[in-house]
């Protein structure tokens, strides 16, 4: 499950169990709770703040939690309205927000990242992909939405029509990401960052991030029906 740290008037929002390496940090409905959870506790402090997300071992973050949706594709669809919230979660969030990428960040992993202000990948290992194509399974309209908001459209048609896995260096191309650094140094990277960006906490950030979003937070907010999710083959 998330847990939290700060580091100065950096909070550090870790994705996975505390003290392990091989989590995939997917997103099961227990884990959507326990995110928004730890997010309740950095807007209930006060003061100067930001944000940072990062995981440990190989992946950032895999995604949706395809074991309980295969268990449970009755509820697919109220399952999907949950995911959106990450999204709009961090789409507004009353302060600036850092996606420390430390390794893989797959599918819905990579639109949590891109669902961020800012974002550094680990320049030596690791991929940012969309690998929706391959698995047979659909964007949702908020998912599009999301991606076509944070990427250009030429990258959108790459990553989400080929599964392309973007590098550090091609992320950094394509505008999917800001910066990288090795690997002990992405979360370093990452919270100097954010610590550069603490004293705009202010109460008009998430009015001013509302308005940037607006058309993206729309489609979020789309609830998920299976007349709009169609699923191929």
């Amino acid at each position: 499950m998330p847990y939290l740290e700060r580091s100065g008037e950096v909070f550090v929002l870790y994705l996975g169990d505390e003290g392990q390496t091989d989590n995939e940090n997917r997103f099961s409905p227990d884990w959507i709770d326990a995110f928004h959870a730890e997010l309740d506790k950095v807007e209930a402090s006060e003061g100067a703040a930001a944000l940072v997300t990062v995981a440990t071992g190989k992946f950032y973050s895999n995604g949706l939690d395809t074991d309980w949706v295969f268990g449970n594709l009755d509820k697919i669809h109220g399952y999907l309205d949950r995911v959106h919230t990450l999204y709009t979660r961090l789409l507004t969030f009353p302060m600036p927000t850092v996606a420390a990428i430390n390794g893989h960040a797959f599918g819905a992993g990579a639109m949590l990242a891109s669902a961020h202000d800012f974002r550094v990948m680990r320049g030596d290992r690791g991929f940012w992909s969309l690998p929706e194509v391959h698995l047979g399974m659909p964007f949702t309209i908020g998912m599009n939405a999301l991606l076509k908001g944070r990427l250009s459209n030429q990258v959108c048609v790459q990553a989400m029509t080929t599964g392309h896995r973007f590098g550090a260096d091609e992320a950094i191309a394509a505008g999917i990401v800001d910066a990288k650094a090795d690997a002990d140094q992405v979360l370093p990277t990452a919270l100097a960052r954010a610590a550069a960006l603490t004293s705009l906490r202010k109460p008009i950030t998430p009015i001013i991030k509302t308005s940037l979003h607006a058309e993206t937070l729309a489609a979020l907010a789309t609830p998920v029906t299976p007349e709009n999710l169609p699923f191929g083959g």
